[in-house]
């Protein structure tokens, strides 16, 4: 065990084995054990997947995706772990495991940093199952995440049809608004700063929405002026919007665009259908804001053009 930070630069043919023994331990501290044995292995052994498998890579980067100035490595652990779940949750599938890469300058708190990983993988309910750990110049967190679709069946962005009825899963813009809190002073605990901070990926919501037959699916990453316009790319359908759902402390413009919401973007033939499975599972209902039309060049909110705009890497 060690209990001070990791300095990749240190000497001592043991540092990273010694490392990689605390890190099995934290995430042992969480209950993760069982599915974790193989870490030390060359790679991790799994029992079969059922139906489909679900494969999903996400990079989070200290200072990109988390203020680095605000928020801590444990932050950017959990966040890097429920943003790649998400994925998952997107597909309407469930969680085998996680395989976490950690690039790290020296004197970066590795500890911390999977004190948060851990925490995220216990709340889920998703194993880390393996990674590894190199040096660098900048803090970033990789995390493959595995999952599967019992009886195959996994809910595409491209199956939208003409006619569906357009859903998400909560209102939207807590993510922006938390982080506008928090640059503004926030404390940490504030419920929207959390939201931003520890974002929660929909696996139930998924996975009630597949058994429900959606027609479409996908996580609303990049805000939904974005993310609608590429279910609708990918579906060929046009859309038109009826409502936009704005959480209660943001603004508009945060729930169209701000992303990182990970609420779920859904379309089906069978609203009251899809009703009826979420409040069997105890679900809250998911919300209606418009429908799926079949000119594909049509994108419109209450006779207005749609914007495409949201949050997109430029190099």
């Amino acid at each position: 065990m060690i209990s001070t930070p990791f300095d990749p630069s240190a000497e001592g043919p043991r540092r990273e084995d010694a490392v990689l023994e605390r890190i099995v331990e934290i995430l042992g501290g969480k209950g993760l054990l069982k599915e974790i044995r193989n870490i030390g292995d060359d790679c991790a052994v799994l029992e079969p997947f059922v139906g489909q498998t679900l494969v999903s890579t996400d990079v989070c980067v200290y200072g990109v995706h988390l203020d680095d100035q605000i928020f801590g490595v444990e932050d950017l652990g959990y966040k890097a772990m429920t943003s790649a779940i998400s994925d998952i949750a997107a597909m309407g599938g469930r969680v085998r495991g996680a395989l976490i890469g950690v690039s790290a300058p020296a004197g970066t708190d590795l500890e911390l940093l999977h004190h948060g990983v851990a925490d995220a993988a216990a709340v889920t309910g998703c194993p880390v199952v393996g990674g590894d750990l190199t040096q660098s110049n900048q803090l970033a967190v990789s995390v493959t995440v595995l999952g599967e679709c019992p009886g195959g069946g996994a809910v595409l962005r491209s199956g939208a049809r003409p006619g569906d009825t357009l859903l998400v899963t909560g209102p939207l813009g807590r993510s922006a608004a938390g982080l506008r809190r928090a640059r503004a002073g926030v404390a940490l605990n504030d419920e929207l700063v959390l939201a931003h901070r520890h974002p929660w990926p929909r696996l139930a919501e998924g996975q009630a929405a597949r058994g429900a037959s959606a027609s479409a699916m996908m996580d609303l990453s990049d805000g939904l002026g974005l993310d609608l316009h590429r279910l609708a790319d990918a579906s060929g359908v046009g859309v038109e919007l009826t409502d936009l759902p704005v959480a209660e402390g943001a603004t508009t413009e945060e729930a169209w665009s701000g992303g990182e919401d990970y609420e779920l973007l859904i379309a089906t033939s069978d609203p009251d259908r899809l009703a009826l499975v979420f409040a069997d599972r105890g679900l809250r209902a998911p919300l209606v804001i418009g429908r799926c039309v079949e000119d594909a060049t049509s994108r419109r909110y209450r006779g207005a053009d749609l914007p495409r705009s949201g949050y997109q890497h430029s190099w």
